[in-house]
């Protein structure tokens, strides 16, 4: 491949069925695709679910964020998002609902877009210490463009999220692929 790869970050979540193995087979369909490469992980967080009411009881999330090298336009890559999720068994039916597993792309390089089915930057990530937290670990310099206009670590530190989410020991292993 020729075409320089763009560097996106993805944010996974999971809080139904064995939470720890789909973000793992997530992270290995990233690395498997052919126009992806350089898949890293940040480290787990547990969290407690955000859900409609405050009565209503979900188990608590398992969350990393990822870090990537993309040739997919940022569309193809929310597609192939998609499809991780729906090979999960992800049913997409009510906002907050339960998720076998849950991928959102927060930035694809410094691209700005405002459309039916894509927004970019993610417009909740500065709303999300479950994804703030582990997307500082191991890129807190990071610039996020307009509307928020700061590094990854300012956005955390402004974050209105009273959660506090709870590092684990568990961890997303991604197995190298030769270019």
């Amino acid at each position: 491949m020729t075409e320089r790869a763009t560097l996106a970050y993805i944010a996974l979540g999971a809080n139904l069925g064995d939470r720890i193995g789909a973000l793992r087979a997530a992270v290995e369909g990233l690395g498997a695709h052919p126009e992806i490469e350089g898949v890293r992980a940040s480290p787990v967080y547990q969290t407690e679910a955000h859900t409609l009411t405050p009565d209503e009881g979900q188990p608590p999330y398992l969350n990393a964020v990822v870090e990537l090298g993309t040739r997919l336009s940022p569309e193809a890559l929310l597609a192939y998002c998609h499809d991780l999720e729906r090979a999960a068994g992800r049913q997409r039916r009510l906002r907050w609902m339960p998720r076998t597993l849950d991928l959102d792309l927060l930035v694809c390089g410094q691209q700005v877009r405002q459309g039916p089915g894509l927004v970019l930057p993610h417009p909740h990530l500065g709303l999300r210490r479950f994804v703030l937290q582990p997307w500082a670990d191991f890129a807190p310099n990071l610039y996020v463009p307009p509307p928020f206009d700061a590094s990854v670590a300012e956005l955390l530190r402004r974050c209105p999220d009273a959660d506090r989410p709870a590092r684990t020991e568990h961890q997303l292993l991604v197995s190298s692929r030769p270019s």
